[in-house]
């Protein structure tokens, strides 16, 4: 593809960040693309640009704070202020703990003795931290928090390099469907006539499955479950509204997805499932990052780099100098053609999604002046075209 641009529609990075009606960038994306340091970059270069940002990541790793050169980052917002970090804005990162968001929540919400109840409750102490879906549904809680605080004008969010990543969006429906069943709704009735809330529960039109979970679990079990939907259920719809009103919120035009992957064919069938469920759930979504391309840096095809180099060889001037450029470079222009069929198969499959391909940098990334170096090249992606 010597000669010929790869026609990637671009991304209006700046122009993305600078809006300010953007409140939301949602950076989703596989693992090992580089979706936590393009979340950091963006939130750099918008602070550097004069908005107020934070940056929150619901990956547990700490890729976040080593790219912002910190050792660690915490449940609430830190400020950034590192040597030679000057934002005409501000820029703030924390990283989601959903132990003790859960715990925040109840305290907040709960009042002093429930809350004292709650958290003492060995139920709740094992859901807090090991229930399926806790991680999502205290991720829409603490981005509700941040937005209702009005404390930044733009956040942007690192989600979990996997495939769960969005499950976060299903978190308000996915949490009524659970705690409005029947069998959350008679552990949260109240404890009647000494427990009658279990006793119910047990009873004969449960018998073959209450036998089975007092096996299992034990009676004590289900005694701590009852006391604690008891005690959660007077703040359950405080809790409801506000991941409901978080998700219209990433529903609307204030939100953007950035969906991030390398030019790589398991990264870019990653990609395409996150565009197709963002799709379906009619979620606002900006375009792909293509992170880590590798265009080449002259317009020499492959075969006359080799043939050039093959002449040196029979002159007797092999192993020089140019002879090793002439076929580096041809290896270059082997690997940009390949990254840039793989693109185009990726944009034929979704002809309406935009894509801003970043060259990658020569070393990694660990600091401000790397995440400076990004952002420059996401920035001008939105009018760049690779060449190879």
């Amino acid at each position: 593809m010597t000669g010929a641009a790869a026609e990637y529609t671009g991304i209006d990075v700046d122009g993305l960040i600078d809006d300010p009606e953007t409140k939301v960038v949602v950076c989703c994306g596989s693992g090992g693309v580089g979706k936590t340091t393009t979340a950091a970059a963006l939130a750099l270069r918008a602070a550097e640009r004069g908005r107020q940002t934070v940056v929150l990541t619901i990956d547990p790793a700490r890729r976040l704070a080593q790219s912002l050169g910190l050792r660690e980052l915490g449940n609430h917002p830190k400020k950034i202020t590192v040597e030679g970090f000057d934002p005409k804005g501000e820029l703030w990162a924390m990283m989601l703990d959903m132990r003790r968001t859960f715990d925040d929540m109840v305290l907040t919400h709960a009042g002093p003795e429930r809350a004292e109840q709650l958290l003492a409750n060995p139920f709740y102490q094992t859901i807090s931290s090991s229930f399926s879906g806790t991680q999502e549904y205290m991720a829409m809680e603490k981005l509700g928090q941040l937005v209702a605080s009005d404390e930044w004008d733009l956040i942007i969010v690192d989600t979990p390099p996997s495939r769960s990543a969005l499950d976060f969006l299903d978190a308000p429906g996915r949490l009524s469907t659970a705690l409005d069943g029947r069998m959350i709704k008679m552990l949260a009735g109240p404890a009647r006539a000494g427990g009658w809330g279990i006793r119910k529960v047990v009873s004969a039109g449960f018998s073959m499955f209450s036998k089975a979970v007092s096996t299992v679990v034990g009676g004590q079990f289900l005694a701590d479950a009852s006391a604690f939907m008891q005690a959660f259920d007077t703040m359950f719809g405080g809790f409801r509204e506000r991941a409901t009103k978080t998700a219209e919120l990433l529903r609307s035009a204030d939100t953007a997805f950035l969906v991030v992957a390398a030019p790589e064919p398991d990264a870019l069938r990653e990609a395409s499932y996150f565009v197709e469920r963002l799709s379906e759930e009619s979620m606002p979504l900006t375009g792909l990052i293509a992170n880590r391309t590798h265009p080449v840096l002259a317009d020499v095809s492959a075969n006359k780099a080799l043939a050039a180099a093959d002449a040196l060889a029979g002159n007797g001037e092999g192993g020089s100098v140019t002879e090793a450029v002439l076929r580096l470079h041809a290896d270059r222009v082997a690997l940009a053609e390949r990254e840039q069929r793989l693109l185009a198969r990726f944009t034929k499959a979704h002809p309406s999604v935009e894509v801003a391909g970043v060259p990658a940098l020569p070393t990694d990334v660990h600091d401000i002046d790397g995440l400076r170096a990004i952002g420059d090249r996401l920035a001008s992606a939105a009018t760049a075209r690779d060449r190879a």
